[in-house]
């Protein structure tokens, strides 16, 4: 299916996998431990940044480019949990064993991947950053360990490999200049 006609499908996709991941990370020991801000601000990242990248490709228009997106999300999603049950690797705080690999991370840097690979690397900045620190609230809040960040950057970066395509901008222009203390922004669409 080279065209996605329905983006509609491919947002409630993305945002049916975003909240079965969330729900399957929900701690079910009996002693729930204290989830600090680290680990908050990453469960909001989780949310937000696969809901950026794929809204941004809605906004501008790049239909193909969500479809890839959410191909690789669920590639992400299934080699992710596939490896998480089929493990069962204990997590640092002994809460459950669904520890290998980081299902944030995978989905993070997912997102992150599919930026850079489709738009360039200029834009994925913001994203690398927010992949990294929720990858690192991961391993603060002792919900996994080196390893299994590692793993889920690998899964999450690797998937777009096999569906991410550059994006074609030949009707669009952003440039900028500047000199003597001056800047100028501009902006050229070709019809």
């Amino acid at each position: 299916m080279q065209n996605f006609k329905s983006p509609k499908v491919a947002a409630i996709i993305v945002f049916c996998l975003l909240f079965f991941q969330l729900s399957i990370a929900q701690d079910t020991s009996e002693t729930l431990p204290e989830v600090g801000t680290t680990q908050k601000i990453g469960d909001v990242i989780l949310i937000a940044l696969p809901a950026a990248s794929l809204g941004t490709s809605f906004i501008i228009g790049d239909y193909d480019g969500a479809w890839q997106f959410t191909k690789g999300l669920i590639l992400t999603g299934a080699v992710t949990y596939g490896l998480k049950f089929g493990i069962n690797k204990q997590r640092p705080d002994m809460s459950n064993d669904n520890s290998f690999p980081s299902g944030h991370t995978s989905t993070v840097f997912h997102s992150a991947g599919f930026v850079h690979r489709r738009y360039g690397f200029k834009y994925s900045i913001p994203a690398y950053a927010l992949a990294g620190f929720t990858a690192a609230s991961r391993i603060d809040s002792k919900k996994h360990d080196i390893l299994d960040v590692i793993a889920g950057a690998a899964i999450g970066l690797g998937s777009n490999l096999l569906f991410t395509t550059e994006y074609q901008q030949e009707h669009m222009q952003l440039t900028f200049s500047s000199g003597d203390g001056n800047y100028l922004l501009g902006y050229t669409y070709s019809f």
